[in-house]
């Protein structure tokens, strides 16, 4: 029985997609998965019945042994965990370790080690997006803080021989570039809360007409390309953070603008019978080069990028989640000129997750 049981529990040691060590209250391996076994570069069956720090070869940085760092069986006799940690295998490869120390109850002798080792590939990915969010943040402060830095040294070494035409144009561009940059760290600030799932909504009855107006305003003022904006009459009102609603439409927009060619034109209806819910659609059509159907699944993940023509390629991710957060819906397709065209519902009622009826 105790020969089939061994059987079934390295069977199913092997099935997980982590390495698994297992050492009695002797301090010897009892069993060893067949992943863990590749990364420590021994062999399943012949490690079992080796004490454990002939089989966990595992060292930190500095050339500090596991086991001797770690001391399993010494310490606390109330110690059931070791936290996980990151550990070089032999081969060289980071690995992290979380250990479960078993006991009886509390204050009692250990009567079995389980170490789990997880491949380090998922926090270099981590590493790898915290690096290119830093990168892409450091790259969108520059441009606007190089401008306000110029400008605000210009006012200050020349104030008295420039006129006041030259000054209103400076402290403009001054208020235009500081205005850009506080867009920019209100959107790092909605991803990061995005995130972790504290993204704050406060929802109202809104005039999406009115919203969706003022957003084509905003953009139109900082572009010469034409932007139309068609809505019908008498739009119903939505639940919406008039705030975030604003930023989805800016967003959307000025995207139309970077990367599209000719006209933007931006569309407001009712929802109709065969939607899912009642509420308002909005439109963006642009006249460029469209994003391709296999393309379109990775528009909304963080850091894509259409071309090269600059942004910090959380746009659409951001747009996604606030959409979304209110129980609303994003849709990419084909303008009839060609271009992309992006397409949001907005519910009538407050749809967010949770809290819809």
């Amino acid at each position: 029985m105790d020969e089939e049981w061994s059987q079934d529990a390295q069977a199913l040691a092997d099935a997980l997609p982590d390495g698994l060590v297992v050492a009695d209250a002797a301090g010897m391996v009892t069993l060893v998965s067949r992943t863990a076994a590749a990364m420590l570069s021994v062999s399943s069956h012949e490690s079992v019945g080796k004490p454990l720090p002939e089989v966990l070869l595992l060292r930190d940085q500095d050339g500090n042994d596991w086991h001797a760092t770690n001391r399993p069986y010494d310490g606390l006799r109330t110690r059931v965990a070791i936290p996980e940690q990151s550990w070089i295998l032999p081969s060289g490869n980071e690995v992290l370790v979380a250990t479960r120390l078993s006991r009886a109850g509390i204050s009692q002798p250990i009567e079995r080690v389980v170490v789990v080792l997880r491949s380090g590939r998922g926090r270099a990915r981590l590493d790898r997006e915290r690096s290119d969010l830093v990168a892409t943040v450091a790259h969108e402060l520059r441009s606007p803080l190089t401008g306000v830095k110029g400008f605000v040294q210009a006012l200050l070494n020349r104030w008295d021989k420039l006129n006041d035409e030259q000054k209103k144009l400076m402290l403009t561009t001054v208020h235009s570039d500081s205005e850009r940059l506080s867009r920019l760290i209100a959107e790092l600030l909605d991803v990061a809360r995005i995130d972790t799932g504290r993204l704050a909504l406060y929802p109202r009855p809104s005039d999406a007409d009115v919203l969706v107006g003022r957003a084509v305003a905003s953009v139109q003022a900082g572009t010469a390309r034409p932007i139309v904006y068609r809505a019908v009459d008498e739009l119903p009102e939505v639940s919406v953070d008039p705030d975030k609603f604003t930023q989805v439409v800016t967003n959307l927009i000025e995207n139309g603008v970077r990367h599209g060619e000719g006209t933007v034109t931006v569309r407001a209806e009712e929802l109709g019978p065969a939607d899912e819910y009642p509420g308002v659609r909005v439109v963006v059509e642009d006249e460029g080069e469209g994003i391709a159907p296999e393309m379109r699944r990775r528009v909304f993940t963080k850091f894509w990028k259409s071309g090269a023509r600059g942004g910090s390629g959380l746009g659409m991710y951001l747009v996604n989640g606030l959409v979304r957060a209110h129980g609303g819906s994003v849709a990419i397709g084909d303008a009839p000129g060609g271009g992309a065209r992006v397409e949001l519902t907005w519910p009538a009622e407050d749809l967010r997750p949770g809290r819809g009826s």
